[in-house]
């Protein structure tokens, strides 16, 4: 059985240079350890904001390093710097728009600036990438959702979609913790007693 490989990137011109503290993979490292219940591994990068550096290492994860998943945290928004969707589109075999809709409609329960974040969700070779937010309580907001007091989810977080995903592309079968992000896959894509 292949183990789950992720790769995550975190593009800040400020935290590459030590500037501050990098945020973003600590955040997903967390949410991670806390969401899946199947055994993975984990390649880290910490980069610039620099088109051509963000592109070769989307490649290096995909291509060398044999990742699944790569989730890349910043970078998304409209400023001339931010040119992490464009590096993203330009190592994309395919697009997979509903990641990047998704990602807004959870966000503009929470800022109307959302409708700034560019942010895109691709398949390269047999990964699937994904630009998550910058901040911390938006990494984990668009990956679990949002709900209300109650625990009822009221926007489906993308990350329910990403096991059924990457088991498609021929992947690992993938298991989340319910609690934390119940996995989504059709009744004939489940297998029973997986252990």
């Amino acid at each position: 059985m292949n183990t789950l490989r992720i790769g995550l990137v975190s593009i800040s011109d400020r935290a590459s240079s030590g500037v501050y503290q990098d945020k973003g993979i600590p955040a997903l490292e967390s949410w991670l350890e806390q969401a899946l219940a199947t055994p993975y591994q984990l390649e880290r990068r910490l980069i610039p904001d620099e088109r051509q550096l963000i592109e070769q290492t989307l490649c290096e994860l995909v291509d060398e390093m044999g990742c699944h998943l790569v989730l890349t945290t910043g970078g998304t928004g409209p400023a001339r710097r931010d040119v992490t969707p464009d590096a993203t589109l330009a190592v994309a075999d395919r697009e997979m728009p509903g990641f990047g809709e998704q990602m807004r409609q959870v966000s503009l329960r929470f800022v109307p600036t959302a409708i700034l974040s560019r942010q895109v969700g691709v398949i390269r070779k047999q990964a699937l990438i994904l630009n998550l937010p910058g901040q911390p309580k938006a990494i984990q907001e668009t990956l679990e959702g949002v709900r209300d007091d109650a625990g009822n989810v009221l926007v489906q977080g993308i990350f329910a979609s990403v096991p059924y995903c990457i088991q498609l592309l021929e992947g690992p079968y993938v298991e989340t913790h319910a609690q934390v992000v119940a996995a989504f896959r059709p009744k004939s894509a489940r297998r029973e007693n997986v252990g």
